[in-house]
Parts: structure tokens; C-alpha cells; sequence
């Protein structure tokens, strides 16, 4: 039995539901449309770019999970994943899932996602471990600041050592599956790092180095 570990967003899902979350709330008149927008873009291509201050980001990605009841988060979450994650989870993502559970491996997805967004995901995928960013909850309501290291980049690692630390599992023999050279540091840790529908970094990388691409799409 090995550790099969797998980023979320543009590998299992065919989106970044990060930036989905944020466009959804733009759609339901929670934000600004206008500035809320603009920084959710521009956060978005300085992940691309491999350029993100994840802080900078997450003080705007959590402010609405503060400003909102646990009542109104949890209605719009549930129209969120009927409508911009359902059609969007990848049947070839469902099915490279199968083959490790059929394995026995551990089922493992790491993102750089906070939980309040990928928690439900984690569970439509039938996956029961999940490392996310933790938004930080005070008197049942979120506070819009992050609990602990968020599992970024090299915060992944951090957090998966913690994980480890607490389980009988370890890194011996593990995969895992990732689009993003933002991952990097994680997939150089591992025995299998294989680049899904890899962008330019990721792909000119794995081929220099003889990592398997493959394509969920």
C-alpha cells in the first residue's frame, strides 16, 4: 500500500476553484464586482506566474468567509458546487482515483485551497484525507486570517510531514499528481511525481528529468 497524493484544482477538477469561489461570489453580489475582480485575477496570474504572496492573497480570499454568516456560506457553497464544480470534476480524474483505491493506497489531496472551499469536494471525490489552507475560526465564525501554515509550496511539505507524523503512512513508494510547478518542491520529494496537463514550467521540467505527463481532460 502506498500514498497517493493529488492537487486539486486544473488536476481532479478541470477549473481552480479558488478562482471560481471568487468569481461565484462576484455573481451573487458578495463583493465588490469591480475591485474584487480585478485582485482575483491578478492573484491568479501571479500563481501562474509562480510569483504569488499567498498572505496578500488569502487576506482577500478568507475576508468574505468573515464577513458572512456560517447560514449564508453554507447556501452559497451548496449552489457553488452544483454549478461551477459539478461540471467541471474530470471523469478520467474519478477514474485515476479508482485505480488507487482499488490498490488500497491512501487517498490523499493536498491543495493550496482553503478548506471551507474544497472540504465538499474532497468528499464528492470520495477522498477522506484532505491538507488545505485553514481558515481560522473564532466563536463559530470564520475570522478572515489563516490557522497554521498554508499548504503552499513549500508549505505542502511542511504540512504532509505533519500529516505523516500523526499516521502510520509514509512517503515510501508515493505518487503524487500535480499541474502546477508551483509544486515542485513536493514532487521532487516523491517516488512517482507525475505532471497532469502541466503548464509550460511543469512540462519543460518533467520532460528534463523523465517524470510522466499525463492528461486528465
Amino acid at each position: 500500500m502506498s500514498l497517493a497524493i493529488f492537487d486539486l484544482d486544473n488536476t481532479l477538477l478541470g477549473i481552480d476553484s479558488d478562482h471560481a469561489w471568487g468569481e461565484f461570489l462576484v455573481e451573487q453580489g458578495a463583493v465588490d464586482p469591480v475591485s474584487y475582480r480585478e485582485a482575483n485575477q491578478r492573484f491568479l496570474a501571479a500563481y501562474q506566474d509562480g510569483t504569488l504572496d499567498i498572505h496578500a492573497y488569502l487576506a482577500l480570499a478568507l475576508k468574505p468567509l468573515a464577513d458572512n454568516s456560517p447560514e449564508q456560506l453554507a447556501a452559497w457553497h451548496q449552489q457553488f458546487m452544483a454549478s461551477k464544480i459539478e461540471p467541471h470534476v474530470l471523469p478520467k480524474g474519478e477514474e485515476l482515483l479508482a485505480r488507487h483505491r482499488e490498490r488500497g493506497d491512501t487517498l490523499l489531496i493536498i491543495t493550496a485551497t482553503n478548506r471551507f472551499i474544497t472540504g465538499p469536494i474532497a468528499r464528492r471525490l470520495g477522498v477522506d484525507e484532505l491538507i488545505a489552507v485553514d481558515p481560522e475560526v473564532a466563536e463559530g465564525r470564520y475570522t478572515g486570517r489563516v490557522s497554521g501554515t498554508p499548504s503552499f509550496r513549500e508549505g505542502k511539505i511542511e504540512r504532509l510531514d505533519e500529516w505523516l507524523a500523526s499516521r502510520d503512512v509514509t512517503l515510501d513508494d508515493a505518487w503524487f499528481y500535480s499541474d502546477s510547478h508551483n509544486d515542485l518542491p513536493l514532487l521532487e520529494k516523491v517516488d512517482h511525481p507525475v505532471a497532469v496537463d502541466p503548464d509550460a514550467t511543469l512540462e519543460r521540467i518533467a520532460r528534463e528529468r523523465n517524470w510522466r505527463i499525463i492528461s486528465l481532460r
